[in-house]
């Protein structure tokens, strides 16, 4: 199988607030798109989430370049801080929880699904036309009459503390 070619890009107006994701996957000619869009999530969930939902729509066995601006996203991979949290029990160094550790979880299901996933970073609103257009989707689907819930972010908030 020739290698598959995915840029992925996330955003949230207002972080947090409302979010979304758009993916573009090039394979053998071809082209697919993909996005989604949360009520209330932050910028970072929404890269992560671009990621995942980008790997898990492919067939198992894939060898995948993906292209993100996100520096959160490749660094972890490329650093192996990915690998350090998950030897620490999803912890820190500082021994904090890793944020957004739900998705990141998924992150590492979906990449062994495949041959191979290599992580590339791409400078955002540069003129690249594959993360160009994953912004416009991104965006568009944050802008969206039918959000859905991410619950690995609502129901992770903590309510305000109580007055009275």
């Amino acid at each position: 199988m020739s290698e598959v070619v995915v840029y992925t890009d996330g955003c949230s107006l207002g972080n947090p607030g409302p979010g979304g994701y758009g993916v573009v996957i090039q394979a053998e000619g071809q082209k697919r798109e993909l996005m989604g869009g949360f009520r209330r999530t932050t910028n970072n969930r929404m890269e992560l989430r671009a990621v995942v939902e980008g790997l898990r729509a492919l067939p198992e066995g894939s060898r995948v370049r993906l292209y993100s601006d996100s520096r959160y996203v490749v660094d972890a991979v490329n650093l192996n801080w990915l690998k350090s949290w998950q030897a620490r029990s999803w912890k820190k160094a500082d021994g904090k929880p890793v944020l957004n550790a739900d998705l990141w979880k998924a992150l590492v299901q979906e990449m062994r699904r495949h041959a191979q996933v290599s992580f590339v970073w791409v400078e955002g609103h540069a003129g690249n036309p594959g993360n160009e257009r994953c912004d416009r989707l991104s965006n568009a689907a944050a802008r969206g009459d039918h959000l859905q819930v991410d619950t690995g972010y609502e129901g992770a908030e903590k309510e305000p503390p109580r007055l009275f």
